[in-house]
């Protein structure tokens, strides 16, 4: 069968705002209920989507020799315990990946390795790290959606305007940008006011299957698919099909 990946990046300038959790479990979802041939490719140096998706970490860190060439990035793609979800490891090995990439000069090194993959795949899931970064930079240049986590914060949301304000100024034309509500508590009133402000923003609850992917390294829609939360990343993962839908090829 001939693929055409569509390529979702889940991206936040903040830290701490749930965007490893939306990674996995969106990823998951287009595996598991989309029946899409799903790619997560974990860029973050902590790799926190990798460590939940069972991966154990070779002694040799290889991430970053896919960025210079070395490594073609199929050889380091590995399947995971989830029928149709393939991973893309992280290692400490990226941690200077930004500073490469100012070396190289070529600003869609990694459009250009995902256009190199993208015939193997229906999607392909961007763990990005945090940080307006060049690896956010190529991370903009490679996607055909942006997923944001934000906490119904005034922090939290002045993080995405800049974002937003960036790619404006800098990326004309650039992929649609979908801000969803993460670790959302309603017993806040702060929480509250922000959905109000922005009723149709998705939202994931804050939960506690959510703070169990750890320690099952598994995603919730493996072990607590009817959950609030599982419900959530479920809906979720229906309107990023459904905008990506709408896209032109």
């Amino acid at each position: 069968m001939d693929y055409k990946a569509k390529v979702i990046a889940i991206y936040s300038l903040k830290g701490g705002v749930g965007k490893t959790t939306l990674t996995v479990n969106l990823a998951a979802e287009s595996a598991l209920r989309r029946d899409k041939k799903t790619l997560l490719w974990d860029l973050d140096p902590q790799s926190a989507s990798s460590f939940i998706l069972g991966y154990h970490p070779e002694k040799k860190s290889k991430a970053r020799s896919v960025f210079e060439r070395d490594i073609e990035p199929g050889k380091l793609i590995v399947p995971t315990a989830i029928p149709g979800l393939d991973l893309l490891p992280a290692d400490i090995s990226l941690r200077g990946l930004d500073g490469f990439f100012n070396s190289l000069g070529k600003k869609k090194r990694l459009a250009k390795l995902v256009e190199a993959i993208s015939g193997q795949y229906d999607r392909i899931f961007l763990d990005c790290p945090p940080g307006l970064t060049e690896t956010s930079e190529q991370m903009m240049r490679a996607a055909d959606i942006i997923i944001v986590p934000v906490i119904p914060s005034p922090l939290s949301q002045r993080a995405l305007e800049d974002v937003v304000s960036h790619l404006k100024d800098h990326h004309k034309g650039h992929a649609p940008l979908l801000p969803v509500f993460s670790m959302v508590d309603r017993r806040r009133n702060l929480h509250v006011a922000a959905m109000s402000a922005n009723p149709d923003w998705p939202r994931i609850p804050m939960a506690s299957a959510v703070e169990m992917m750890a320690v099952h390294r598994s995603p919730v829609g493996v072990f607590a698919h009817r959950s609030p939360s599982g419900e959530a990343f479920h809906m979720l993962s229906g309107a990023i099909e459904r905008k990506l839908s709408k896209l032109k090829d």
